[in-house]
């Protein structure tokens, strides 16, 4: 299920636990085109999307296809109203900050916000 105001489309694989988040997070756009993979535990907030393709630059009714799948390691959460690029893959246990634009991938144990999304704290998982 999917919050009634939010859009998922195309191939997204969502590991365990994360479904219920995205049928109580409204305002979600998260386009599968070139596939996006989602962690087990990963917590989704309100207005978070995830673009996986963008349009080809030669002719805007297609899109590119040629970038690497979106990757969101296991126990993530994705903050309000943040954005995913094509292309980005986040390690496990990163928090992305309300607002965040992220370009580029990020390893685990991050937390990252900003635009563009930058490491702002190391995290200390387990210790």
């Amino acid at each position: 299920m999917v919050h009634y105001t939010s859009i998922v489309s195309k191939t997204v694989h969502l590991g365990k636990n994360v479904a219920p988040y995205l049928a109580n997070s409204g305002g979600c756009y998260i386009q599968g085109i070139n596939t996006i993979f989602i962690g087990d535990n990963c917590m989704i907030a309100p207005g978070v999307k995830i673009i996986s393709a963008n349009h080809d630059l030669a002719d805007y009714s297609k899109h590119d296809k040629t970038i690497q799948p979106i990757k969101i390691g296991k126990n993530s959460w994705l903050g309000a109203n943040c954005v995913i690029l094509p292309g980005v893959e986040l390690g496990e246990n990163v928090v992305v900050g309300a607002g965040a634009i992220v370009t580029k991938s990020f390893p685990d144990d991050v937390i990252i916000g900003g635009n563009p999304a930058r490491i702002i704290k190391y995290r200390k998982i387990g210790v």
